[in-house]
């Protein structure tokens, strides 16, 4: 028993947390666990996800301390247990479990670390309740109890706290540094493996609520190193998967998104009862959906509603896609008028500006767009404003105001090219491509068209390519004159009226190149002249 309990207190130090919960449940089975090993099973089980056990356990670590005197102790296992509660929405119970410490606490005269934890459930309630001032003093003191002991756990769920604190007041940049600092102490291993994987968990949360997304990919790609050191982790991996493919999907990967979510999903569906299980259906969702799998992106975003994850916009997006524009409308004029955080708030809103648009409601779009604007001025954050211009863009070419769309649509293609985003920079140059085209610059047009139709393609989002099918047909090369792509953009600019200058400064290349381009064209489709060139043109579809 004694060489069992060594291999699972090894097992354990090593974060093989499969392992160590086997071996100690093992030893457990022969001769009752003492609190010092109950601790360790309660940890590891919590960390592959079986809560129940967990919490079972960290109750015997518990009362075992209690008979035996130590109090302190006694109330940190409280502390532990009733965190696990909370996390999972079981309020009453995890409340009862925070309330016994407390009473321990008080009835003891008890000056330790444990009471300092205390003060985070009663800080998290009043960010919940809407008061982030009193949490972020809240989570001062329980900092100021953490340094008082050395307890670097306690110091940094204090900082992880008053970051989010101070995020909710509008005061982002503070709010962020100090949740970078919190991260500080997870990647120099300072803390337990429990608060470093909701410090990782909840920092990549609110950067994407502060849209930061820059940071919240630094800190996923950090988070998924640290996952893939504990492969049979549960509580953090499958989350950790699902914040990977938001990544992935993000930056053009899609297929390796949705193989990420799909893992997400079998990773949070067993054990069952994970509530970030739904998290992973409404990423399959988004994905499926885009792609054009309509019926298994319907069917993610039912799974997503049945695990508590709410399917919209997606759901709604949906619809639009498959033609069920009143479906759709309805949808999202609902939920457009109610409350919800900020980040949700920007997505609905996006979404309703081209659901409404498409319905032909253009006063509630242009409310949309309008309350979009509002939060990127608030905000201030790149991904707002690009989301803002698109939807600018939209708006105004429905207004038949194409010069104003122009305008906003190279601010967003601009934007989302900084940022990354493969699919909504192609987006932002349809809108564009749709504007030059009722400037009557068909021959812009058809090149920002083009480049929209190769990102398309590249991803395989098969619904964009259908509607960018639908506004431009694809231009196939002219068979007598066997010209490269390059050629047949600067032939499209030579009969658009553009001169070799203006030609090099809109491909980013030299005069002599374009020269040479121009040259070569002559020859293919032989003619000897630029009006001739245009002819060719004309008569072959490319302006």
């Amino acid at each position: 028993m004694a060489d069992v309990l060594d291999g699972a207190r090894e097992a354990f130090d090593e974060g093989i947390w499969g392992e160590a919960l086997t071996r100690f449940s093992a030893a457990d089975t022969e001769r009752p666990l003492v609190a010092a090993d109950l601790e360790r099973m309660a940890v590891a089980a919590q960390l592959v996800g079986e809560d129940e056990l967990s919490a079972a356990t960290w109750e015997r670590a518990h009362l075992q301390l209690l008979d035996r005197g130590e109090v302190e102790r006694a109330v940190g296992c409280a502390f532990w247990l009733a965190s696990g509660l909370l996390s999972r929405g079981q309020m009453a119970r995890g409340g009862g479990w925070v309330g016994r410490a407390q009473r321990l606490v008080h009835e003891h005269g008890l000056d330790c670390v444990e009471q300092g934890l205390l003060l985070i459930p009663l800080a998290l309630r009043a960010l919940e309740e809407g008061d982030p001032a009193q949490a972020h003093d809240t989570f001062a003191d329980a900092i100021a109890v953490g340094r008082r002991f050395g307890a670097a756990d306690l110091v940094t769920l204090g900082r992880l706290g008053q970051g989010r604190s101070l995020i909710v007041m509008g005061r982002d940049a503070e709010g962020l540094a100090l949740l970078d600092e919190a991260m500080v102490a997870v990647t120099a291993k300072e803390v337990s493996p429990i608060v470093a994987g909701r410090v990782y968990c909840a920092v990549i949360l609110v950067c994407q609520q502060a849209f930061d997304l820059n940071r919240a990919h630094e800190w996923t790609a950090a988070l998924s190193h640290w996952c893939d050191a504990q492969p049979d982790m549960v509580l953090f991996r499958g989350q950790c998967l699902v914040h990977r493919s938001e990544v992935m999907q993000w930056h053009g990967e899609w297929p390796k998104a949705l193989d990420e979510a799909k893992r997400a999903r079998d990773r949070l569906s067993d054990p069952p009862g994970q509530p970030a299980v739904g998290m992973a259906f409404y990423q399959l969702g988004e994905l499926y959906r885009l792609r054009g799998d309509f019926v298994d992106a319907e069917a993610a975003y039912r799974e997503a509603s049945r695990h508590g994850r709410a399917p919209q916009p997606g759901l709604s997006c949906l619809r639009m896609m498959q033609g069920d524009v009143d479906e759709a409308g309805a949808a999202i004029r609902r939920i457009m008028s109610e409350r919800c955080d900020r980040v949700t708030q920007a997505k609905v809103l996006s979404a309703g500006v081209e659901i409404m648009l498409a319905a032909g409601d253009a006063g509630a779009a242009a409310e949309a767009a309008t309350k979009l604007t509002v939060i990127a001025a608030d905000v201030d954050a790149p991904v707002l404003h690009a989301m803002a211009m698109q939807a600018a863009a939209a708006l105004s070419l429905h207004r038949g105001d194409p010069r104003a769309a122009l305008d906003a649509a190279q601010q967003a293609t601009s934007a989302w090219a900084d940022l990354e985003a493969p699919y909504e920079h192609a987006r932002s140059r349809l809108l564009g491509a749709l504007a030059c085209r009722d400037l009557g610059d068909r021959a812009t047009a058809h090149l920002e068209a083009d480049a929209a139709r190769q990102t398309f393609e590249r991803l395989g989002a098969a619904p964009d390519m259908d509607r960018l099918g639908a506004l431009f047909p694809a231009v196939a090369p002219p068979p007598a004159g066997n010209l490269t792509q390059r050629q047949i953009e600067v032939l499209a600019l030579v009969a658009a009226g553009r001169a070799n200058r203006e030609i090099a400064a809109e491909l980013s290349v030299s005069e002599h190149t374009v020269r040479r381009h121009v040259q070569d064209i002559f020859h293919k489709i032989g003619v000897t002249s630029r009006a001739a060139a245009t002819a060719f043109a004309y008569k072959h579809g490319l302006i």
